[in-house]
């Protein structure tokens, strides 16, 4: 006999979003912990506001992803925005703290891993953010490595990207999501971008110039079928707008001895490596990564116009 479907942990929709996809409109999946956790209030309400003004600017529905009281969202109304903005008590949610904060009826902010499932659950296409996570600097001594790659490796969703944050080991990172078969398609450039800057200095195989372009890698890896993986379309911040590279070099190198000197480990150092990486650079860290999520959040739009223009 079939089993009963448990339906109350599906993601609700606002009804802007469920009307889109409905009627093949598009929409773009956005995270919500640089509301929660990556900037200061009240600039992150402000911030909030604007990436999903950028979308409807080209064309398309913002569906920010959050987990209020229990229910997971794809589409925030205003207030629910506000409070993911303001409130203390919203926790910072891994794909892997989804089902112990949904149980109880917790409230949290998604990071890339989770908001990646949950648009993807929701029917969402495309998705984007700042930079992803990756494998840690010496991994070999403490095997840590972000829960994204592997939530990518079997997410189907397309995701525009900064590359991963410059604080991580990239080539490992690199050859991390060729092993685990996720897409990499540079825009607009033959390097895979560093977050803070435009060019983290290794190659990407692809090159796509144009939204029509990425829409059709998207169309020809989905008729191709297979196992499910994501697509990153890495998009390099502005040169102009980069962390001045020669100050990023030299403020991680020694905020990395740091953290040696201070036997920072495990979950402790990148919340470190970022924080010296804003004071140190007096904040130009902070202005060059929101530089980078809204070009991607602007591409992640006119991909998704493009796509429904078909």
């Amino acid at each position: 006999m079939p089993q009963n479907i448990d339906t109350s942990y599906e993601p609700v929709l606002t009804a802007e979003v469920r009307a889109a996809l409905a009627d093949g409109l598009p929409v773009v999946a956005l995270e919500s912990t640089i509301i929660a956790h990556g900037l200061p209030r009240p600039r992150n309400l402000r911030v909030a506001l604007e990436l999903e003004g950028i979308v409807r600017s080209a064309g398309a529905v913002p569906a920010t992803v959050a987990v209020l009281d229990g229910r997971a969202h794809a589409g925030l109304e205003k207030d629910q925005l506000e409070r993911v903005a303001t409130d203390p008590a919203v926790r910072k949610l891994g794909h892997r703290d989804l089902a112990p904060a949904l149980a109880p009826g917790a409230s949290g902010a998604t990071t890339v891993s989770a908001t990646a499932f949950l648009a993807a659950r929701a029917g969402l296409r495309f998705f984007a953010t700042g930079g992803l996570g990756g494998v840690h600097r010496e991994w070999a001594e403490n095997q840590d490595e972000s829960a994204d790659l592997r939530l990518l490796a079997r997410t189907g969703i397309t995701v525009v990207c900064a590359g991963v944050k410059s604080i991580l080991d990239v080539p490992a990172t690199l050859q991390r999501l060729e092993t685990l078969g996720v897409g990499i398609v540079g825009y607009g450039t033959a390097h895979f971008p560093g977050f803070y800057l435009s060019s983290s200095g290794h190659p990407v195989d692809w090159t796509v110039r144009s939204p029509a372009e990425v829409v059709e890698v998207v169309r020809a890896k989905e008729a191709l079928g297979g196992p499910e993986a994501a697509l990153i379309v890495a998009n390099p911040v502005p040169e102009a707008d980069q962390l001045d590279p020669v100050l990023h070099d030299r403020v991680l190198a020694e905020a990395l001895d740091a953290c040696r000197e201070r036997g920072i480990t495990g979950q402790g150092v990148t919340p470190f490596l970022l924080d010296q990486l804003m004071r140190r650079t007096e904040g130009a860290s902070l202005e060059a990564n929101l530089a980078a999520v809204r070009g991607n959040v602007r591409l992640a739009a006119e991909i998704a116009a493009a796509a429904a223009a078909r």
